[in-house]
């Protein structure tokens, strides 16, 4: 059981643009909005530790009229919200 080395484990924050390319990519029914199964999905390949719970308070924070989705005119939003959770992805 060894450490795994230090250099191998870096990780860059994930920029805005990123974010919307991978929230984008999850869009899985192709119908331009993003529900929670789907966030829970991209929140999960960012490393979140709860994703669903990520994915709830996501839709919270974004999702202006009340309808339970992120639409594709709230990816922004959303991808600004990500940012200042912290995510990071490996080098």
């Amino acid at each position: 059981m060894g450490r795994k080395n230090m250099e191998t484990t870096r990780k860059k924050v994930v920029s805005e643009e990123q974010l919307k390319a991978i929230f984008k990519a999850h869009d899985i029914k192709g119908d331009g909005h993003l529900n929670k199964e789907e966030l829970k999905v991209a929140f999960r390949k960012l490393g979140a530790f709860v994703p669903g719970w990520r994915a709830e308070r996501a839709i919270y924070h974004t999702d202006i009229d009340i309808n339970g989705v992120i639409s594709e005119g709230k990816i922004d939003q959303l991808a600004v919200y990500t940012v200042e959770c912290g995510y990071k992805l490996d080098d």
